[in-house]
């Protein structure tokens, strides 16, 4: 049954020989895209990590993951937003890959022009679903995880909706290997309750010794749009770290 179906976007696929239905919540796309961010789109053939939608994959085939990432570590940003912060994990870390993946197509044009500018060539860009792309990702493949500032859903009923549920938490547990990071930032206190109560049921652990830990930024941490607006409105930040059991 589609869940508030005015709202949703959903999808048939088959995972293991059943069927089951997908819904996505949340803009696709915005504003129209300015005739350079046009001409970025045609980036996304040589950045994508394989094949990850179903038209093209619906036999949900692993992707290959030495071809992928050469031996190197493979990181994840789910919802990137606008693409600040993992272009600046891929320039700062030039011997990992990562994978960056943004359903929003407008966040997707504005990373694409980052990556242009940066020039680096470590990032991979999946425009679409993260659970898509853990159908097709192996098991422990990842060595490190970020949600940033997550779209908060802040009505009860639309809590569900969130990506700390199990719906999304189980296969990202999944995909990450034992001892691997998982990085949650957010301006929501909700959001923070929910995120404590619902990680450690995945498999995770969180590390924080003191209020310090999750009052004080990443040392490789810099600001996005998303937290400078948070600031602006004065609502604090949370910064949580958690290790895959």
């Amino acid at each position: 049954m589609i869940d508030d179906p005015k709202h949703a976007k959903a999808k048939k696929v088959i995972i293991d020989g059943k069927v089951e239905w997908r819904n996505f919540y949340g803009r696709l796309k915005g504003h129209t895209l300015r005739k350079s961010q046009e001409g970025y789109m045609g980036d996304l053939d040589h950045l994508s990590p394989g094949l990850v939608d179903f038209d093209a994959n619906p036999e949900r085939v692993p992707l290959d993951i030495d071809a992928l990432t050469g031996g190197r570590d493979l990181w994840l940003e789910v919802g990137f937003g606008g693409g600040e912060h993992v272009v600046h994990q891929a320039a700062l870390n030039p011997d990992i890959k990562i994978i960056g993946c943004e359903p929003y197509i407008n966040g997707v044009a504005m990373l694409l022009g980052k990556i242009r500018d940066a020039g680096v060539d470590n990032l991979y860009v999946h425009p679409g679903d993260a659970r898509d792309l853990f159908d097709v990702l192996p098991d422990a493949s990842l060595s490190k995880a970020f949600l940033l500032y997550p779209d908060p859903w802040p009505k009860k009923r639309h809590h569900r909706r969130r990506f700390v549920t199990p719906e999304h938490l189980q296969p990202l547990a999944r995909k990450l290997k034992k001892g691997a990071e998982f990085r949650v930032a957010t301006d929501i206190a909700d959001y923070v309750r929910q995120t404590l109560e619902e990680v450690p049921k995945a498999g995770f652990e969180w590390l924080a010794q003191g209020a310090q830990d999750w009052r004080t930024p990443w040392s490789d941490w810099i600001s996005t749009r998303y937290e400078q607006k948070a600031i602006r409105e004065g609502r604090p930040q949370h910064y949580l770290t958690f290790r895959k059991l």
